[in-house]
């Protein structure tokens, strides 16, 4: 499919809704690691926020190639929403890991909706869509590490 400025615009549009909850994402696990008290999930929260951030850089990179500018501040109203009920499920559960964890739980479930639609658009290249494809499957990883820790 070629590029007009109508697709572009589409795809940037669809790039920038993912850069946005993974930069959620990003926020939410670090703030989670922060909280929670097992050494060893902490360690994976701060990996997982470490490859959002890689993510973001990523379809960043893509919405340059495509001419536009990634002036993109992170967070939708649903996301942020997410971001809010980790602190406050952390705030009065002590750093309670069970409800940590299922708050990035819904989180991941949130991006892979979000992520299955994208990858729904006829707009994207191929080479968009294997790039989404490739990070939905490290996501779709961590949800199934996350119940296997719940």
């Amino acid at each position: 499919m070629t590029n007009t400025d109508e697709n572009r615009t589409e795809i940037v549009s669809t790039l920038d809704e993912l850069i946005a909850i993974l930069e959620d994402g990003k926020l939410g696990y670090t703030n989670a690691a922060e909280h929670i008290e097992n050494s060893a999930i902490k360690s994976d929260f701060i990996q997982y926020a470490r490859e959002r951030a890689l993510f973001i850089v990523e379809l960043q990179d893509e919405i340059n190639r495509l001419g536009k500018s990634t002036d993109t501040a992170g967070g939708g109203v649903l996301s942020t929403l997410h971001r809010a009920w980790i602190d406050f499920k952390s705030t009065f559960t002590s750093g309670d890991t069970e409800a940590i964890v299922n708050a990035c739980i819904t989180g991941e479930e949130a991006a892979i909706e979000k992520y299955e639609e994208a990858l729904k658009k006829e707009e994207l290249q191929a080479s968009q869509k294997a790039l989404l494809t490739k990070q939905l499957s490290s996501i779709k990883a961590i949800l199934m590490k996350l119940n296997l820790n719940n």
